[in-house]
């Protein structure tokens, strides 16, 4: 097992070995849930929480400069805002001023943040315009200038990179430098920012990202994203892939609200659709203290509850035309009193004193 120098990522990784135990696995690796955008932000945590949630979360992206920027620092807010109760996530920022990050990072600090974890690979063309993202692959002493400035707070300074800007062997040269920069974790999404997500993961890559890590930087955590869908695939690729030793699911999400169970099993349409309506309780309190909210937004979690029973479509549909919490509530509810008065009619009641002998 890694020893890592960092208080708060070695207690992420004790904590994964409370799970239950894995044939073929000496050591439990740690799952994540990926930082992105418009989605993982304080309401959407939580629901993940309840369903079965990772050992460690991130926050949506936050431009560093926003943080303490006069102007932007009520919508950074809402960004990082972490409710009472919830589990304290990784503060995931971006940029390439080194000023930015030394004053973002001490005031995540003060506001209890332990850990923050630096974007060097977000595909975005906005981002990259702005010298954030992926765009540090190209620029070695600025992705350098920003870890040591982030540092400056004294919190858990990690990276998240793709392999390559254009080129995937890149990795080669740019994964080193970065395990020199003394991390104490490493995320590399398998993909270059070229490729988006537009092909399949390159894990023929991983064994060569283990090597790395052991020649340059044996204490520092290395995690593997791109393509997981639940953790079975993730325990599933490490079993393949010794020396990895945290899995990141992000799309996986939208596919099964129930990715990080321990022991997947099937959810009944009421489990799912509660999951959905306690999103909308939870969006309504956020919209009430940072809002007024983009609605629109809120319709891409829609698909990831309203799917694989009968009707599905037609609700789905339904509520994608809606324009506020109480018309989505409505819609279901129907949908409630529809299916009840369905599944009575496919109900035949057999009185036993008519059954003979």
């Amino acid at each position: 097992m890694v020893q890592v120098k960092s208080a708060f990522w070695q207690n992420i990784v004790d904590q994964a070995q409370k799970h239950p135990a894995v044939p073929g696995l000496k050591t439990i690796p740690f799952f994540s849930m990926a930082p992105m955008e418009a989605v993982t932000d304080s309401v959407f945590r939580r629901v993940v929480a309840h369903a079965g949630g990772p050992d460690v979360y991130f926050t949506e992206f936050t431009n560093a400069r926003s943080i303490t920027h006069p102007k932007a620092k009520f919508s950074a807010q809402a960004r990082l805002h972490v409710a009472e109760g919830e589990v304290m996530p990784v503060a995931q920022i971006w940029g390439n001023r080194g000023i930015d990050f030394e004053t973002a990072t001490k005031d995540l600090k003060e506001h209890g943040y332990q850990a923050v974890d630096i974007n060097m690979g977000c595909p975005s063309a906005t981002i990259i315009k702005n010298g954030g993202g992926s765009d540090m692959i190209r620029h070695f002493d600025d992705a350098a200038t920003v870890i040591a400035s982030a540092k400056e707070s004294g919190l858990a300074v990690s990276v998240k990179t793709r392999l390559g800007f254009n080129e995937l062997e890149t990795f080669e040269k740019w994964v080193p430098f970065l395990l020199e920069q003394d991390v104490p974790l490493l995320t590399v999404h398998v993909r270059s920012r070229k490729e988006m997500s537009k092909v399949p993961a390159h894990y023929e890559y991983i064994d060569r990202l283990v090597e790395l890590r052991d020649q340059i930087a044996p204490q520092t955590l290395l995690q593997i994203n791109g393509d997981i869908k639940d953790r079975n695939a993730g325990l599933e690729l490490v079993r393949q892939h010794p020396g990895v030793d945290g899995i990141m699911i992000g799309r996986g999400i939208f596919e099964n609200p129930f990715a990080f169970e321990d022991q997947p099993r099937e959810h009944s349409l009421e489990e799912t659709l509660s999951l959905l309506r306690m999103q909308l309780d939870l969006y309504d309190t956020f919209n009430a203290q940072y809002g007024p909210l983009n609605f629109k937004k809120l319709r891409r979690f829609f698909k990831i509850y309203v799917r694989h029973f009968n009707y599905a479509s037609d609700l789905r549909i339904a509520m994608m035309d809606s324009t506020n919490t109480t018309q989505v509530r409505e819609l279901l509810d129907k949908f409630d009193q529809q299916l009840a008065a369905h599944q009575a009619e496919q109900t035949i009641a057999i009185d036993p004193n008519e059954q003979s002998s």
